[in-house]
């Protein structure tokens, strides 16, 4: 096949950090190409590059593309020759309908007029390339995460896509979701489309994919043909540099007689829809020392559950008790609830977890800001040893504790999340998705954090779409469909299919 695209000797730096150094890429005509690598490897970087969001002359190296030099200076250069990025963050406008959002700034219009008739029957065509059967009148903010998702694509095809690059594109979406959009990308191929992908899901990757480039703290280290088949060791192996023989640390549970908060009877409604009930007298407990594990599918309440406990930060008429410790606990504000030794890692690292344009040193006490503070004031030499000693327990790659956290990979942006909510010592735990859109690695080491705090007597509650990664960290599981609690088992006898078969049999019940 032809080479549609080359990435020569690529080099970006950035103030106190080289993210791309003298990287290459080689990309086929018509194949699916994947793109892995640690997190802060420089895989979007590296295609921020590409797509013009960090324009020419900000780096070294050349950029050919159909057989010519590039030097674009902005996205809207490399969109009129075809290159479209999908980000990780979708770049949706939520109030806005299908058809909007499809040609925002690439308007169907005739006389500086815009023609709403031929808008809706184009952005027909395009659902229907993409699997939506959806009317372009719909409002973007009533579809899901996975119709959003190819909303998304759709828009890419309505700018003439040939080189399609995917940042991350199912982290978000549940099985069936994801599924749709690897299908998708199999007929793109077929179609002649040139993809991009970047993923942590390395299964999902060794099945489409013809080529894998790996890339390790900013260069290439490996570029893998998948012709002959891959397994998925070969590359974890190139890109952490050693073998993962196993992909959760060893760990011998020391679950303590007491239990460390009970739940009962716990209702909750929906914060616009009153007459909507989100989690249904949903009763629980669990022990300290013990790693326990919410599977369920996206929308089954999960979410909703820990937010609500946590402060009644979701919901309304609200109704059930809560003990910690054996004794009646206080969860009416966020607040409050860190008082009784509660604490929560949203799922929304980006949006809810961080502060993106302050540092690392004033992320990490914020949960605990009085402890670092003389009277009304934050004490910065405090401040900054406290940072600075979270930085190195869960190894934040930075160049210092002033880094922003949006300049962080989604990897150490996590960790900074868990060093806020470690640092104000709590005894239950609740971490939601806390490994979504990170690789390898950097999953390793956060499940040693959760290791180690079980060991040191906390009770861990860990809310995970992937139901390997809840078999292979948990003690006990409870399976949510709809709101409900449809199942309890202890992981030891636990499987994807018992798990699965506990939600179709509550739906088929309801």
């Amino acid at each position: 096949m032809a080479t549609i695209l080359e990435m020569r000797d690529i080099t970006k730096t950035f103030p106190g950090v080289k993210a791309l150094d003298r990287v290459n890429l080689q990309v086929a005509e018509g194949e699916i190409h994947a793109l892995v690598g640690e997190n802060g490897a420089g895989k979007s970087t590296l295609m921020k590059v590409l797509s013009g969001v960090y324009p020419h002359g900000s780096y070294t190296g050349d950029i050919v593309y159909d057989g010519e030099v590039q030097a674009f200076g902005s996205i809207r250069d490399s969109e009129s020759r075809g290159i479209i990025i999908i980000h990780q963050e979708l770049a949706l406008i939520p109030l806005l309908s299908v058809a909007e959002n499809i040609f925002l700034g690439n308007e169907r219009a005739r006389g500086g007029i815009i023609d709403w008739q031929e808008t809706e029957r184009r952005a027909a065509e395009l659902l229907a390339r993409v699997g939506l059967k959806e009317s372009p009148k719909s409002i973007v903010a009533d579809l899901g995460l996975g119709k959003q998702q190819l909303i998304e694509i759709a828009k890419a095809l309505s700018k003439d896509v040939r080189l399609l690059i995917l940042d991350e594109p199912t982290s978000s979406l549940n099985e069936q979701d994801s599924e749709k959009l690897l299908v998708l990308l199999t007929e793109f191929r077929r179609q002649g489309v040139t993809s991009i992908l970047i993923s942590h899901k390395l299964n999902e990757i060794s099945r489409v994919a013809d080529t894998i480039t790996v890339l390790r703290d900013g260069a290439t280290v490996a570029r893998l043909d998948c012709k002959n088949g891959i397994s998925e060791d070969d590359i974890i192996r190139d890109m952490v540099g050693r073998s993962l023989d196993d992909r959760y640390p060893p760990r011998t549970p020391d679950i303590r007689d007491e239990v460390a908060m009970e739940v009962r009877n716990w209702t909750v409604r929906h914060p616009v829809d009153p007459d909507r009930t989100v989690v249904r007298d949903v009763s629980f407990h669990v022990k300290r020392g013990e790693v326990l594990g919410i599977a369920g599918l996206m929308g089954a309440g999960r979410t909703e559950l820990a937010m609500s406990l946590f402060g009644r930060s979701y919901g309304r008429d609200i109704t059930g008790s809560v003990t910690i410790n054996g004794k009646p606990a206080d969860l009416s504000t966020v607040r409050k609830a860190i008082n009784a030794g509660l604490a929560y890692a949203t799922e929304d690292r980006k949006t809810y977890g961080l502060v993106l344009d302050d540092t690392i040193r004033r992320n990490v006490p914020l949960a605990r800001l009085e402890s670092v503070a003389d009277g009304m004031v934050v004490n910065a030499r405090r401040e900054a040893e406290v940072a600075e000693r979270f930085r190195q327990r869960l190894n934040i790659r930075s160049s210092s504790i002033e880094q922003e956290t949006v300049n962080l990979s989604g990897g150490n942006q996590q960790k900074v999340v868990l060093s806020k909510w470690l640092f104000a010592d709590p005894d239950i735990l609740i971490l939601d998705e806390p490994c979504r859109g990170i690789d390898v690695g950097a999953k390793f080491e956060i499940y040693t954090v959760i290791r180690d705090l079980a060991a040191a007597g906390k009770a861990i509650i860990v809310i995970s779409s992937e139901m390997p990664e809840l078999l292979g960290i948990s003690d006990r599981l409870y399976v949510m469909n709809e709101g409900r609690f449809v199942g309890e088992m202890q992981t030891a006898e636990a499987s994807q299919e018992k798990i699965m078969a506990r939600i179709i049999k509550s739906g088929e019940a309801a």
